[in-house]
C-alpha cells in the first residue's frame, strides 16, 4: 500500500490531537473544570479512527459496492433523524448532531462519504450510459438535490457546497456532457444567491468577509482575531502552547479555526509544513485514482481525495480570510469525532485501493 499516505494520515492526526489540547485546555478548564476534557475525547476518537482505518485497509474495497445503496439510504435516514425534535441536537441555531450516549454523530459528514461511495458504484456500472441525459445525469441530480435539501434544513451551507462540488466533479471525470454540468451550474447561481442574501447571518458573513473592519467587535471579530494569530506567529511562532488568541479571543479555536492557532504557535514555517503535508496527501490520492485497477476504484479514489482536499483547503482559506466563513472542519486536525473518523476511514479505503495497483504500474 501507499506508505507515504499512511504516514501522513497518522502524523496529521497525532499532531491534531496535540493542537486540540493546546487550543482548548484553558477553555475546557473553565467550562468543564477539566483542562484535558477535549484532549481525552479527541484521543479516543483518534484511536477509534485508527482502528477503522486499519480495518478498511484490509477489506477489499470492492465489498463497498454491495453497501453503496444501503449506505446512501442510511445517510438519508440520519439526515432526516437529525431534524426530528428529541432525536437531533441543536447548537448555535443549527441541528447537526445525533446524540449517541456520551458522543454525538454528525450525519452531514457521513453523508459525504455515502455520496462518494454510491456515485463511484453507480458511475462504474453505467459506463457509456453516463453520457445520456435520462440515465447519466437526472438520477444523480435527484439524489444530490435530496441530500442538499436535507443538509440545508439543518442549516449547513458549507457541507452542502462540498457535496455539490464533489458530485459535479465526479460526474465530470466520469464523462458526463459538459453542457449538462454547465447548465445546472448556471441554474444553481440564483438559488445560491437567494440562499445567502435572504438569510441574515449568511449575509452578515459575506459583509464581514468584504469589510471586516467595519464591525470589528461583532461580525468581523472572528476573522480579525484569526489574522492577529497569524500575524503574531511570525516566521517561527510563539511556541507550542504559548499562543494567546486561544485565551477567549479567537472563537472556535479548537474546531473550525484551529489552523489559526497553528499559525500563531508554529509560525509561517508550521503553516507551510501542514499545507505541504495536505498537498502531498492529495497528490498521492490522485495518483491512486489514476492507477486504480478498475473504474470503481478510480471513481472512489478520486471522490475521496477530492473530499479531503476540498475540505482542507477551504478551511485554510476561510481561516486566512481568503473566502467567506463556512463551518467546515480541518480534516485530521479540528476537534470533532465524526469528521476525524470519516477522514481516517477515507484514507483507509484509499490505502486498500493503492494496495491493489498492479506491481508493474507502481
Amino acid at each position: 500500500m501507499d506508505t507515504s499516505m499512511l504516514l501522513l494520515a497518522v502524523v496529521l492526526t497525532c499532531f491534531g490531537v496535540v493542537m486540540v489540547y493546546s487550543s482548548s485546555s484553558i477553555m475546557a478548564d473553565k467550562r468543564y473544570a477539566d483542562g484535558f476534557f477535549f484532549l481525552k475525547r479527541q484521543g479516543l476518537f483518534a484511536l477509534l479512527g485508527f482502528g477503522i482505518m486499519a480495518l478498511a485497509m484490509r477489506i477489499d474495497y470492492h465489498c463497498l459496492r454491495r453497501l453503496a445503496v444501503p449506505a446512501l439510504l442510511l445517510c438519508v435516514g440520519m439526515l432526516v433523524a437529525v431534524l426530528v425534535p428529541g432525536l437531533g441536537r441543536s447548537a448555535g441555531g443549527a441541528a447537526r448532531w445525533i446524540p449517541l450516549g456520551p458522543v454525538a454523530v454528525q450525519p452531514a459528514e457521513v453523508a459525504k462519504l455515502g455520496l462518494v461511495i454510491y456515485m463511484a458504484h453507480s458511475l462504474a456500472k453505467k459506463k457509456e450510459k453516463i453520457k445520456t441525459f435520462k440515465l447519466g445525469f437526472i438520477p444523480y441530480m435527484v439524489v444530490l438535490a435530496l441530500l442538499l435539501f436535507l443538509v440545508l434544513l439543518q442549516p449547513d451551507l458549507g457541507s452542502a457546497l462540498v457535496l455539490g462540488v464533489v458530485a459535479m466533479a465526479m460526474l465530470l471525470i466520469a464523462g458526463t456532457r459538459l453542457a449538462y454540468l454547465f447548465s445546472i451550474a448556471i441554474l444553481s447561481v440564483p438559488f445560491l444567491y437567494l440562499g445567502i442574501m435572504n438569510v441574515e447571518y449568511r449575509r452578515k458573513r459575506i459583509m464581514a468577509f468584504l469589510h471586516p473592519w467595519d464591525d470589528p467587535t461583532n461580525t468581523g471579530f472572528q476573522i480579525i482575531q484569526s489574522w492577529i494569530a497569524f500575524g503574531t506567529g511570525g516566521w517561527f511562532g510563539q511556541g507550542l502552547g504559548e499562543g494567546k488568541q486561544k485565551l477567549f479571543y479567537l472563537p472556535e479555536a479548537h474546531t473550525d479555526f484551529i489552523f489559526a492557532v497553528v499559525g500563531e504557535e508554529l509560525g509561517l514555517i508550521g503553516v507551510l509544513v501542514i499545507c505541504a503535508m495536505f498537498l502531498v496527501l492529495i497528490l498521492r490520492g490522485m495518483r491512486t485514482a489514476l492507477l486504480a485497477p478498475d473504474d470503481f476504484g478510480r471513481f472512489l479514489a478520486f471522490g475521496l481525495t477530492l473530499l479531503l482536499g476540498l475540505e482542507a483547503f477551504t478551511n485554510m482559506a476561510v481561516v486566512m480570510g481568503l473566502v467567506p466563513t463556512k463551518g467546515l472542519a480541518l480534516p485530521f486536525l479540528s476537534y470533532g469525532g465524526t469528521s476525524l473518523v470519516c477522514s481516517l476511514l477515507a484514507v483507509g479505503i484509499l490505502l486498500n485501493i493503492s494496495s491493489q495497483i498492479p506491481e508493474e504500474e507502481r
